[in-house]
């Protein structure tokens, strides 16, 4: 029996997965057809259903992998000094993301099948919870360190930053002139203000 590869199997699915979301950012996920994500992956329908089984499998998987990656990202502004400084910065590779029209495309494509599909809506409502919860825990530890207004709770500061960011998406979706480059000092400006300490007084 030949010996399943690890690596090669993972580089295969983050293969499937980079090529199918293209295809959704570009035609959308229910006009998308497997043939499509085969011909952008360089691949037979047999060989990508050795990977997912359907498209519902590959965007779940494209979930769990910015679920991973936000984890991640933020794990890595645990020893961060300055720690209102680390959560501006996040916000910046939040607007660099948005700048980015396929991605941007891709989150919105992905936030619709969230409305329709129970399975990607419980995932993605997992992770943004995750998210809220880590820059929750970042504000603490800013107020803890007296870079952050302490009057704020940061659990309530969380969300409304996560809501401003969701604002971001949904304004390039009906926004044709909105440029997340050029507003992205904005938006740090807005959340600079409202953290800063003696904000809430």
């Amino acid at each position: 029996m030949r010996k399943v590869d690890p690596e090669r199997q993972q580089a295969k699915r983050r293969q499937i997965m980079e090529a199918a979301g293209d295809c959704f950012a570009r035609r959308g996920f229910h006009a998308t057809t497997t043939a499509e994500i085969c011909a952008a992956a360089g691949m037979s329908p047999g060989n990508l259903f050795h990977y997912f089984d359907s498209k519902s499998a590959i965007i779940e998987a494209i979930v769990d992998e910015e679920r991973r990656d936000a984890a991640d990202y933020f794990a890595t502004l645990e020893d961060a000094p300055d720690l209102f400084e680390a959560l501006l910065g996040f916000l910046d590779v939040v607007m660099a993301f948005a700048a980015d029209k396929a991605y941007a495309r891709l989150a919105l494509e992905i936030a619709a099948e969230a409305a329709r599909n129970p399975t990607v809506g419980a995932m993605t409502a997992a992770s943004d919870a995750e998210t809220r919860a880590a820059i929750a825990a970042l504000l603490r530890r800013a107020v803890a360190r007296g870079q952050v207004d302490a009057q704020l709770d940061p659990a309530q500061a969380a969300s409304w930053i996560a809501a401003l960011i969701d604002g971001v998406f949904s304004r390039l979706a009906i926004d044709a002139s909105f440029e997340p480059e050029r507003e992205a000092p904005m938006l740090r400006l807005i959340v600079s203000r409202f953290l800063k300490p003696g904000s809430a007084a």
